[in-house]
C-alpha cells in the first residue's frame, strides 16, 4: 500500500477546528527561498513552486529509474507547505503581501539523504527541462507550537489566528516569532480545482509558556 503521510500522520496534517498545541519534531524538506507576492503571475513564489514539484516527483518516481534510494518505499507526494514572514512584523501582515519573506517546502521521506536530493536537482534538469539550483535540502523543527485547521481563503486567517491567540492566553502560553520560529501553513486544498471558501489549510505558530515571574 503506498504510503500518505496526512493519513499516517494525521496529528501533523489533520488538526481539529479548534486549537491544540503539539510538539513537533524535526523533519527534511525541499525547500525554496523567496520574497515577495505569492500571488504575482509568473512570480518568484510560483516559479518556487514549480522547481519544489519537479524535485519531489523525481525523487517519488526514482524506483523506475536506474538509481536506487536506500530504504525506498512508495508514497504520496506531501503536501505544499510554506513559512512566511515580514520584517520588522510581529505576526502576519495580510494587506502587504509584496512584504513577505517565505520558505516553501515540501516534506521528505526519511529515506531520502543529502546524496539522493543532490541526484535528483540534477535529473530534474535533465528530465523535465527545470533549473532547480535554488532548491535546498532543509532541515527544521518546530518545536512547541499552536496548530488549528483554517476553512476557506488566506485572506480570512486572522479570524483563525484571533482565535488560537485567544486560546494560547488562556493557557498561559504566548507566540514565540522569531527569525528561527515563524508562521508556519500546510496547504491541504488544490487552489485550482477547489473553490476558496472550501479551502483547508493549517495553520500553526510557535510558542513559549508565559513566565509568571
Amino acid at each position: 500500500m503506498t504510503f500518505d503521510f496526512k493519513k499516517e500522520y494525521k496529528e501533523y496534517y489533520r488538526p481539529k477546528n479548534k486549537p491544540e498545541i503539539i510538539n513537533i519534531p524535526s523533519f527534511n524538506f525541499i525547500a525554496v527561498r523567496g520574497k515577495g507576492n505569492p500571488n504575482e503571475e509568473k512570480g518568484m513564489y510560483q516559479q518556487a513552486i514549480s522547481i519544489l514539484y519537479a524535485v519531489a516527483y523525481i525523487l517519488k518516481m526514482s524506483y523506475k529509474t536506474e538509481y536506487k534510494i536506500e530504504g525506498f518505499y512508495e508514497y504520496v507526494v506531501p503536501p505544499l507547505e510554506g513559512f512566511w514572514w515580514q520584517e520588522d512584523v510581529e505576526d502576519i501582515d495580510l494587506f502587504h503581501k509584496e512584504t513577505f519573506n517565505w520558505i516553501s517546502v515540501i516534506r521528505l521521506p526519511e529515506f531520502v539523504s543529502k546524496k539522493d536530493f543532490a541526484w535528483a536537482v540534477e535529473r530534474a534538469l535533465i528530465k523535465k527541462k527545470i533549473d532547480c539550483s535554488k532548491a535546498e535540502f532543509f532541515t527544521f523543527e518546530e518545536g512547541l507550537c499552536v496548530q488549528m485547521m483554517h476553512h476557506g481563503p488566506f485572506d480570512k486567517e486572522v479570524t483563525t489566528v484571533e482565535i488560537m491567540n485567544q486560546y494560547l492566553q488562556e493557557k498561559g502560553y504566548r507566540n514565540d516569532f522569531s527569525k528561527s520560529r515563524l508562521h508556519h501553513e500546510i496547504y491541504l486544498s488544490d487552489a485550482r480545482k477547489v473553490a476558496p471558501e472550501k479551502w483547508k489549510t493549517v495553520i500553526r505558530h510557535p510558542i513559549c509558556k508565559i513566565d509568571k515571574k
